[in-house]
């Protein structure tokens, strides 16, 4: 009966889990990036590979908690896996009827959010993906980020999807018409495609930063978004092999995951032949005749 009490009331106790990161809100809630240090409840041999395999790579299987003293905490739709505790969970359009549609329209995010509180533990959907916990106070700028990202976050953000300010970034921005902007007071909990540490994050004062590439993730408001030649000629910007480059111009500061580009070719059948080819090189090598 101990043992079982000890399971039930003390899961990141257990050897086989580690907190990897961890933030406080200051309003009684506090959210933990929990990974499991290994995965052996393997009970067929296909299953036991694929373990095998992720284990020996360094894959970890991951989940966001979210600890609450009579507090509370939003949640996207879905990403809820279990709680415990004096908790409350109801359906939110996250602001009324009207951010709901912007949200669920224009942004890609769900209508609805679910909103928790009392005081307990919400644990996550898991994940062999990635979490990045971003801290946001009440007087810093708007975070715009990318859409689908917002995973969770504590109860003083407000969350609302905002159009591109021009045409070129909504047209050939690979972001689409709207993203999602997060503001207030708070930890948001986004999904990122690469770990934490390998995301850069990049400070421009008064600069410009040009990415060949859809893998900036989030900006501060404040620094405008467009995608622009990568030469003032088309004729130019042929020749250079760059094409349209995602500019980011202002004051403020961007996220970048510069490895996520890798992951997905890593992810092709010919993703180790791409990688091993020089950089910007056209992909049609010869071959020796015999």
């Amino acid at each position: 009966m101990q043992s079982q009490s000890l399971r039930e009331d003390s899961m990141v106790e257990n050897s086989s889990f580690e907190v990897l990161d961890s933030a406080d809100s200051g309003d009684g809630t506090k959210v933990d990036v929990v990974q499991f240090t290994n995965l052996a409840g393997s009970a067929d041999v296909r299953t036991a590979e694929n373990l095998y395999f992720a284990n020996q790579s360094g894959m970890r299987l991951k989940m966001v908690r979210i600890t609450l003293q009579n507090s509370r905490a939003r949640v996207e739709p879905g990403a809820m896996y279990y709680m415990k505790g004096r908790l409350e969970m109801k359906a939110s359009s996250g602001g009324g009827l009207l951010k709901g549609l912007s949200r669920k329209m224009l942004s890609g995010e769900s209508f609805f959010v679910n909103e928790i509180h009392g005081s307990g533990e919400i644990y996550l959907e898991p994940t062999f993906g990635h979490f990045l916990l971003h801290r946001i106070e009440k007087n810093e700028k708007a975070l715009i980020v990318d859409k689908g990202l917002f995973f969770a976050g504590t109860s003083g953000l407000d969350i609302k999807a905002v159009a591109q300010k021009n045409v070129s970034s909504a047209m050939f921005g690979g972001e689409g018409l709207f993203q999602t902007q997060i503001k207030g007071s708070g930890i948001a909990v986004l999904y990122s495609p690469v770990p934490s540490t390998e995301i850069s994050k990049i400070v421009l004062k008064n600069e410009k930063l040009s990415v060949d590439g859809n893998f900036a993730l989030m900006r501060t408001e404040g620094v405008q978004f467009r995608a622009e030649k990568s030469s003032k000629s088309w004729i130019s910007t042929s020749v250079s092999g760059e094409g349209l480059l995602q500019t980011f111009e202002g004051t403020g500061t961007v996220w970048i995951a510069p490895t996520q580009g890798v992951y997905e070719k890593l992810a092709t059948p010919n993703g180790i032949k791409m990688l091993s080819m020089p950089p910007g090189s056209s992909h049609t090598g010869t071959q020796s005749s015999k």
